[in-house]
């Protein structure tokens, strides 16, 4: 690679795309209009997601296993990290990169045009500017963080809670939530009332008021509050048809079932450097048949998600939390795993009671717009 990398948008994708980069000793040149923003958003994964090159500042908390609970408490025994974002976004420095606070108008070929009227010239440029607006299920949810006695009753002797059903509201005519607690070190945690997937999706002010429910009023000693409100669906649903590569939650890094993303681009993110650094094509790269149909599968797992109601919601998590680790993994970690993750989905499926598999069956079935064409997935065994 000769020329620069232009990269678009200084969150998590579009940084560490920039750093290892750098650490390539590639030029580049990082477009954003605000690149100092500091990330103020939550970000974990399971540890087994991460790359081993991040920084030990990059991590808030470690964990051996998280609790979920449908209609009764479990552990799942698969390591679960959550990230210190100030920390992370720290330690993905971008020393050497040309860093240029404007916003971008247009893309031609490897040419950017920005607001300013600069014209930013290089041998390719990568798109990490996060899903745009559109038309979208979403994720929502409302947060508070609060120090380690007053989590404690709700953690249950758990170390994290990743998924809590039980205590919610459940009525058959609005979208179901779940709890999700973590700790962010300091002596904090962050209690989440969360909407999995809505189209439209719980708002704010509702998910504010089952938290308060739940724990039978929000506590008084609120250190600060979160909110989550995002598209589970990069702005195309076929990133592979772009004519710019766009990476991170922007091109389709993004699991659309369960909204993580950042793990994602932070493993996937050398190989990305790697192409980049040997000439090859990016999107052919990261987008061969098989891991198209996993975005497709995944889509699809969306679409049946929505038409679920909440007790076959929380039937359906119940099932699958069930399933062995190894099955699990395949479906919320690998994009390139299409056995493991028709496996896993057939698994769920044939686990539920009839009405609930009819449900998922005719949701997996259906193309709604905002999935674009997955007439070429491989079909589930119902």
């Amino acid at each position: 690679m000769t020329g620069g990398v232009i990269v678009l948008g200084a969150g998590p994708a579009g940084r560490a795309l920039a750093h290892r980069l750098l650490a390539a000793a590639a030029p580049v040149t990082v477009v954003d209009l605000n690149p100092e923003r500091v990330w103020k958003s939550t970000f974990a994964c399971w540890t087994d997601e991460l790359p081993g090159w991040l920084a030990d500042s990059a991590f808030a908390a470690r964990l051996d296993r998280v609790g979920v609970a449908g209609t009764a408490l479990e552990e799942v025994d698969r390591g679960y990290t959550v990230l210190d974002t100030p920390g992370l976004q720290r330690s993905l420095t971008l020393d050497g990169a040309e860093v240029v606070a404007d916003r971008v108008v247009g893309i031609d070929g490897a040419r950017v045009h920005l607001k300013s009227g600069r014209v930013l010239d290089g041998d390719v440029v990568v798109d990490c500017r996060g899903a745009l607006p559109h038309p979208a299920p979403r994720q929502t949810a409302y947060g508070i963080v609060v120090d380690a006695a007053t989590a404690a009753p709700v953690l249950e002797g758990h170390e994290a809670m990743l998924m809590d059903w039980r205590g919610g509201i459940v009525d058959r005519r609005r979208l179901p939530s779940f709890l999700y607690v973590v700790p962010l070190g300091h002596n904090e945690y962050l209690l989440e009332e969360t909407c999995l997937a809505g189209m439209p999706a719980l708002d704010l002010d509702e998910l504010k008021r089952r938290l308060a429910t739940r724990l039978g009023g929000l506590p008084s000693d609120i250190r600060r509050v979160e909110y989550v409100n995002f598209p589970l669906t990069g702005s195309s649903p076929q990133p592979w048809r772009e004519s710019t590569f766009c990476f991170g939650a922007a091109g389709g890094f993004k699991n659309p079932t369960t909204g993580y993303s950042v793990a994602n681009s932070l493993m996937s993110v050398d190989r990305v450097v790697g192409a980049l650094a040997a000439g090859r094509d990016p999107i052919a790269e990261m987008w061969p048949a098989g891991v198209r149909a996993v975005h497709n599968l995944r889509l699809r797992g969306l679409s049946a998600l929505l038409r679920l109601s909440p007790t076959q919601t929380i039937a359906f998590f119940e099932a699958f939390f069930a399933m062995p680790v190894e099955a699990q993994r395949s479906y919320l970690s690998r994009r390139d795993d299409l056995t493991g993750v028709m496996a896993a989905m057939t698994r769920v499926i044939r686990a539920v009671d009839m009405r609930t598999r009819v449900t998922v069956a005719r949701g997996a079935m259906s193309t709604p717009e905002w999935a674009g064409d997955v007439s070429g997935t491989p079909p589930l065994h119902l």
